[in-house]
């Protein structure tokens, strides 16, 4: 009889935390920016139905890169705490602390558990406040920690160079256009320091927007008004970005999607 091979502890949560930064690497990056009305989600992402950037509640939002299936049920599972919290006390208890902490407590789980492998993903949660001082963001990592970022935050693909480039170039005050810009800079920078072009067809883009009169701060930035906002530096014209989400991020409605990495 063989005897068995002795991992020690140490060892055995390394090796599942390179599993989970192999698998995150291999997503594409994406970018969450403060700029002076709101927050900015802006991920390179070519499919118009898997979306990586999706509205939790009112003023709360929620972005992920890795494998799809996992942060889509973690998005799901958000979701419907949200719906449930709001709907048993009140809209303001549903805060981006309450939801980061209610992931961290999964993921940290999940990445303990030696029976099961740990999730391949990586985490932001935003809250848009009334004022830039009360805007919230925190990154997940896969090991279930919590991160309070401010400013600018990269996660996916070379996140560090990305997330290096946005420290030196942003700035609070930045208007929309401008924060677009940068973000799509970012993430156009190759990991050996060139440049490739990035389309607005490769492109998936949301706000949390403060001065929305909604009570629903978030919507979608749409191809032809990403261009204009590129070009221009403009704030969002009204149009159909303005419309209530009603797909994938309706407090009550989810579709389960095929498992892949994005």
């Amino acid at each position: 009889m063989s005897t068995p091979f002795y991992v020690s502890p140490q060892q055995a949560m390394a090796d599942r935390a390179e599993y989970a930064r192999k698998g995150i690497a291999r997503g594409r990056s994406l970018v969450v920016l403060q700029y002076a009305d709101g927050i900015v989600f802006v991920a390179e992402n070519p499919s118009r139905a898997l979306h990586k950037v999706s509205e939790i509640y009112d003023r709360i939002a929620f972005a992920a890169t890795g494998k799809y299936n996992e942060y889509e049920s973690l998005r799901i599972g958000g979701t419907r705490y949200a719906d449930l919290r709001g709907y048993t006390y009140d809209r303001q208890d549903v805060t981006a602390r309450g939801l980061a902490n209610l992931y961290a407590q999964t993921l940290g789980t999940i990445f303990s558990a030696t029976v099961e492998k740990p999730y391949e993903v990586e985490l932001l949660v935003a809250e848009v406040g009334a004022t830039p001082a009360e805007d919230e963001i925190y990154r997940l990592p896969h090991d279930g920690s919590i991160i309070d970022e401010h400013g600018s935050v990269a996660v996916g693909g070379n996140s560090d160079q990305i997330g290096s480039y946005l420290s030196q170039r942003h700035r609070d005050d930045m208007s929309l256009g401008e924060a677009l810009r940068l973000a799509v800079a970012s993430l156009a920078r190759e990991s050996g320091g060139t440049e490739r072009e990035i389309t607005t067809e490769q492109l998936e883009v949301a706000v949390l927007d403060r001065k929305r009169p909604q009570q629903r701060k978030f919507k979608r930035v749409l191809q032809r008004q990403l261009a204009d906002l590129l070009a221009a530096g403009d704030d969002v014209p009204d149009g159909d970005s303005d419309a209530p989400e009603e797909s994938d991020d309706a407090p009550k409605k989810s579709d389960p999607k095929k498992n892949g990495e994005k």
